[in-house]
Formats: structure tokens, C-alpha cells, sequence
């Protein structure tokens, strides 16, 4: 009787279409229709996907609205395709929609501009979200409009926080976050879409059709699916090396970042202040202020980039290069090159106009469970080429240490491993 009427749910309750250029239509409830024209999730549609890469591939304008509504679709969708093969579910109708608004609302409280603030001394984007799904105008409209309970979407998005409804809970988590979590499955293909790049294109249909429920793991996959999943970890990899960590981005994304860290240090910005933001909030936010280093944020938005004066691949046994995996550190280890460069080139520069760059660790998640004619097996034994040394070197080659400068102090650069040291 559950997977009935979880099922005639999902089909016959979504009548209200919005057309993605992805996907065509998405349907959502009556309840969800209304609930998406709130300010909260409004305010989504106000910040791009992939923030200052539409510097480099124009086309990148989509936002953070259309990347949700995409998530929610493909979540639904994945939902439908479990249903079917299986008729016991540990699963209610009040924990579909909460899963179904949780993969809505997951980026609630994400920051303008994809990644710049990260690392920063802030609020994790999900307990943002959290907080926003726990206050109204979104807690009364979750659970008159929709029909369910704000706490536990609040779980499902924020896994910092403690599980109070039961175990379902985990099983959404685990469907939300994973190889084949519906975020990735949009976000890859959408990325690709407007970017014009053909890096990201999976074959979403295909993978929704061979993925079972799994009590511990959230979901396994049928073994004639591991090209597909390979795939995913391929794009992954191609489309940080092409979009997301591109050169410029890398370098738009460290101006921003060492502005917002600079002033949050000597006190010209709070915490506060970067909460619930959209882009344009966010540049005017500085535009007004008497600081020299946010100068650098206005000059990302009228595209004046620093340039690459040096780069290395990242070592972690170099005890300089996890010292600099810091902010703090980072920051010190600039003004000893500023001072360097004057020393050396006889040029003026200040502090805040040397700026280093240090990817975060990728994860290219593997942990997923293949389904064979024996049962289950990890991916990583089902004879696929994506061995965790081939996943340890995709990061590997992804991530390098690289020094930023204006482009007045780095064409004079001769021997920038002189200043780096």
C-alpha cells in the first residue's frame, strides 16, 4: 500500500510545468508551484551557476534557480525508476516530499559567485539552508502548501544536523550526496550545456534506468552500467580541468577571495554581511567601501585579471605548500614576496596585489555498490580502470599551487621560482 500511494504520487501530482532548456519540462506540485515564487528561493535566479566563468565562456549566465529545479527533477525521476523495482521500500509519502523540496531548496544558502568564499570563516551554505527551511515564510509553506515536515527537510540538506525522524532520513542523504546524486547528474550536464563544451554530457536516462535501492549505501547500480558511472568521474574530472578550475577562474576566484579574507581580518566586513547575498548584492557590497584590497573584487567584474607569474603542481610533503593551504599563513607568506618583488624588480606592489592560489582537495566519490549476478561488490573491484590511484591521480593533476600578479609586476618577472621559495 506504501509504494502505492508513494507512487501514484509522484505521477499524478506533478501537473505544473516549467520548461528548462535542459530537460524540457519539470513538473512540480501545486504546492512546490508556489512555493518557488518566494523571495528566498526567488533569489536564486540572481546568482550564476558558475559565477565569474561567464568571463570565459559567455554562455555561462545560467543560476542557481535553474540548477535546483533541475536537481528536484532529477531527483523525482530517480525516485520513479527505485519504485519500480522494488516493492518494499523503506520509504513514506511524507519523506518523498520532504526529499523532493530538501533536492528543491539544497542550495538555499550558497553563495554568489560558485566558490569564492569558500574557506572562508562562514557559515556552511547547507546549515543556511537549514536555517532558511526552519523560518517562515518557507517552514509554513513547506508544511501547509506541500505537506510535510520543515525539520526534516531541514535534515536532509544539513548533515551536521542530528536525525530526528527515523532513519529515512539517511536514506535520502545518502541520495542526495554520492556518485550518482541527482546535483551531480545536473549540474555536470547543464555546466556543459551552457558552456558549450561537450565534457559533461551523461547519459542520465540510462543510469536512472539501472540504479536499485540499498539499505546501507542509498543506491547500487546494475554492472553493465559502470561505463556510464566512469563517465561521470571522467566529465568530472575534464569539466574541472576546462570550466571550473580554468586558469582565469582560478584567478578571478583568488581576487575575490583574498578581498572578502583581507577585510574580514582587519574588520571592514562582518560575517554577517555575506549572508544571503545574490551577485549584484554582493559587488555593491564593496563598491562603496574606502579599502584598498577590494579594489580587486571591482577589477574581476570589469574583467582586469591578474596573471600567472608562477605555478607548481601541489606537493603535499612540501611543508611550504601545506603551510599555504592556510589563509592565514597564505597572507604572511604574500607580503614576504611583495617586499621580494621590491627588493629584486625594484617595483612597487602591495601586499594584497600578490595573491596565491590553492585548489581545495576533489573528491571523486567511488564508494558505490555494483550489482552482479554474486550480489554486490565495490566499484573500485568490478574491473573498472578507475582504481583509487587513477582517482588519486586525477586530482593530483588537477591541483596546483600558482601565483597571481598584476600584470604590471608580472611581465617584469623573470625567475618567479625567486620569489617563491
Amino acid at each position: 500500500m506504501r509504494r502505492a500511494e508513494i507512487f501514484s504520487h509522484l505521477v499524478h501530482d506533478y501537473t505544473e510545468p516549467i520548461r528548462d532548456p535542459l530537460w524540457q519540462n519539470i513538473n512540480l506540485s501545486p504546492g512546490l508551484k508556489r512555493l518557488v515564487s518566494l523571495d528566498p528561493f526567488q533569489k536564486l535566479g540572481r546568482i550564476k551557476q558558475l559565477g565569474p566563468a561567464f568571463h570565459i565562456y559567455p554562455g555561462a549566465v545560467h543560476t542557481r534557480l535553474n540548477h535546483s529545479l533541475g536537481v528536484f527533477h532529477i531527483s523525482r525521476k530517480l525516485l520513479l525508476s527505485l519504485l519500480n523495482k522494488s516493492e518494499r521500500i523503506p520509504l513514506t509519502l511524507v519523506g518523498v516530499k520532504a526529499f523532493l523540496t530538501a533536492a528543491l531548496l539544497h542550495d538555499l544558502g550558497h553563495f554568489p559567485f560558485a566558490h569564492s568564499l569558500k574557506d572562508l570563516p562562514l557559515k556552511d551554505h547547507e546549515q543556511m539552508t537549514a536555517e532558511k527551511i526552519l523560518s517562515n515564510p518557507l517552514s509554513g509553506a513547506i508544511k501547509d502548501w506541500v505537506g510535510t515536515e520543515p525539520a526534516m527537510v531541514a535534515e536532509i540538506v544539513d548533515e551536521k544536523l542530528p536525525v530526528s525522524h527515523g532513519p529515512e532520513v539517511l536514506h535520502y542523504r545518502r541520495l542526495l550526496s554520492g556518485v550518482l546524486d541527482p546535483d551531480k547528474l545536473d549540474y555536470l550536464n547543464r555546466d556543459a550545456y551552457f558552456c558549450g563544451v561537450p565534457y559533461g554530457i551523461q547519459d542520465t536516462e540510462y543510469i536512472l534506468h539501472k540504479v536499485h535501492l540499498h539499505p546501507k549505501s542509498g543506491i547500487a547500480i546494475d554492472s553493465e552500467a559502470v561505463t556510464a558511472v566512469e563517465n561521470i568521474l571522467f566529465s568530472k574530472y575534464l569539466m574541472y580541468q576546462t570550466v571550473y578550475w580554468h586558469r582565469v577562474v582560478r584567478i578571478a576566484t583568488a581576487m575575490i577571495k583574498q578581498a572578502v579574507y583581507m577585510g574580514m581580518m582587519e574588520g571592514k566586513i562582518l560575517p554577517e554581511q555575506l549572508y544571503w547575498l545574490d551577485d549584484e548584492e554582493f559587488y555593491h557590497t564593496f563598491f562603496s567601501k574606502d579599502y584598498k584590497p577590494f579594489e580587486l573584487i571591482d577589477q574581476v567584474m570589469r574583467r582586469q585579471f591578474f596573471k600567472t607569474a608562477f605555478e607548481s603542481p601541489f606537493d603535499p610533503d612540501n611543508p611550504l605548500h601545506r603551510d599555504l593551504t592556510s589563509l592565514e599563513k597564505r597572507i604572511q607568506y604574500q607580503e614576504k614576496i611583495a617586499a621580494r618583488i621590491e627588493r629584486k624588480l625594484n617595483c612597487s606592489v602591495s601586499p594584497y596585489e600578490v595573491v596565491i592560489d590553492i585548489p581545495e582537495p576533489i573528491s571523486f566519490e567511488v564508494e558505490l555498490l555494483i550489482r552482479n549476478n554474486d550480489g554486490y561488490i565495490p566499484f573500485v573491484q568490478s574491473g573498472s580502470v578507475f582504481s583509487r590511484p587513477v582517482v588519486e591521480g586525477f586530482t593530483s593533476a588537477l591541483r596546483m599551487v600558482r601565483l597571481f600578479l598584476p600584470s604590471r609586476v608580472s611581465r617584469l618577472v623573470k625567475a618567479p621560482e625567486e620569489l617563491f621559495i
